[in-house]
């Protein structure tokens, strides 16, 4: 008893713990065999007895004490946070450049389809419209409305007239640039549509932004919708009165002297020229000095091949004439589709007439030989461009 040695508690803690021979513990020993086989030292070991630095009870002792681990505990909180609001921050950068970038891919696809300046466009319709509602737009006397005339009536015939007709239009600086001008044209195709085309070859080719007035038949303007649109469109009565007041305005004037003779007449006629009347349009443009612009169209009479006429349909109806074609009445509403031919639409040299005195107006025979002069040039013209055409469709 008296040879017992006393081991101190700490040595004995440590021997629990799994101390080995030579004071060291396995941990130790296990950490230096690690570090023999990689080529690294082996981390020095605790005291027994001694607290490593890093670790602590409480406060004094080389660790955190409880109000520093909550201070760690909050820091990391806040890292993480902030770490979760950049992420937020970043899918909220992605969301708004995916937004942008359909909103880009939209615009783009947009002004594909309708064009670079649809927005310009979109904003001088609405103001269109909105002059419409309002009433804030001018007529004049004749009923004539420029506005509407420009923006939808021209843009509704536009397309047959480029892509459809493919009209070629030549000769149009025949026509003055400025003060009143008569332009005479031959009239064919069963329907007005030669018309129409004439009115935007001069709205959309004179270099001057002139506009044609043109003289209608009775029937135009006695027909429901028909009537309101062709007073609209600028179009007045073919009467003496009626140009005369047109032209000493200092507009341009179109008539087409033939009148039902040519529009109706049989397709083995085409491009045969009517009587022209008892020259009513030379005595106008007489006594109002404007000058005479002979007009040829080629293309007009293919549209609407008339092979026959019912007399007995035209007079239940009250038309001139009811025309039978290849396609019509029999194909019903498809029948009524114009064939898409080619047309050539040229202005002649002017013819003036200011250099009459005023009483020239008064001599028929006067009068008969500037009719014949204005018809034989307007039909050598459609022979010389009938024997240039290729084809009738190209």
């Amino acid at each position: 008893m008296g040879d017992a040695k006393v081991i101190p508690f700490d040595d004995d803690r440590d021997r629990s713990r799994g101390a080995a021979p030579g004071g060291q513990s396995r941990t130790g020993q296990r950490a230096r065999r690690r570090g023999a086989r990689t080529g690294q030292s082996a981390p020095l070991t605790t005291v027994p007895g001694q607290q490593d630095p890093g670790e602590g009870d409480g406060p004094g002792k080389g660790g955190a004490g409880p109000s520093e681990a909550a201070e760690d505990r909050h820091g990391a909180e806040q890292r993480t946070g902030g770490a979760d609001g950049a992420e937020s921050r970043g899918e909220g950068h992605a969301s708004g450049g995916e937004d942008a970038a359909a909103e880009g891919a939209l615009g783009g696809l947009v002004a594909r389809l309708l064009g670079d300046d649809w927005e310009d466009r979109a904003a001088r319709g609405l103001a269109f419209l909105r002059r419409r509602v309002t009433g804030e737009y001018e007529v004049d006397d004749f009923g004539y409305d420029r506005e509407l005339t420009d923006q939808v009536l021209m843009s509704l015939l536009r397309p047959v007239f480029e892509k459809y007709f493919r009209v070629e239009v030549r000769g149009i600086e025949n026509i003055p640039a400025d003060g009143a001008a008569l332009v005479v044209a031959n009239h064919s195709g069963t329907l007005p549509l030669d018309g129409l085309m004439l009115q935007v070859a001069v709205h959309d080719h004179h270099p001057a932004d002139r506009r044609l007035r043109l003289l209608g038949a009775d029937l135009v303007f006695v027909l429901p919708l028909v009537n309101e649109l062709a007073r609209k469109a600028g179009h007045t009565l073919a009467c003496a009165e009626d140009a005369q007041t047109l032209l000493g305005r200092g507009e341009v004037v179109g008539v087409m002297p033939e009148g039902f003779k040519g529009l109706g007449k049989p397709f083995a006629d085409r491009y045969k020229l009517q009587r022209f009347g008892r020259g009513g349009f030379v005595s106008t443009a007489l006594r109002t000095g404007a000058p005479i612009v002979p007009c040829s169209i080629v293309g007009a009479e293919e549209i609407y091949p008339m092979i026959g006429n019912s007399r007995t349909l035209a007079r239940l109806f009250g038309f001139p004439y009811f025309p039978l074609t290849p396609t019509f009445p029999w194909l019903g509403p498809l029948g009524a589709v114009p064939l898409p031919t080619k047309w050539t639409i040229q202005f002649g040299e002017p013819l003036p007439t200011d250099d009459y005195p005023p009483e020239a107006a008064d001599d028929p025979m006067l009068m008969f030989n500037l009719t014949d002069q204005v018809r034989e040039t307007i039909q050598h013209t459609l022979y010389k461009l009938l024997v240039r055409r290729r084809s009738v469709f190209f």
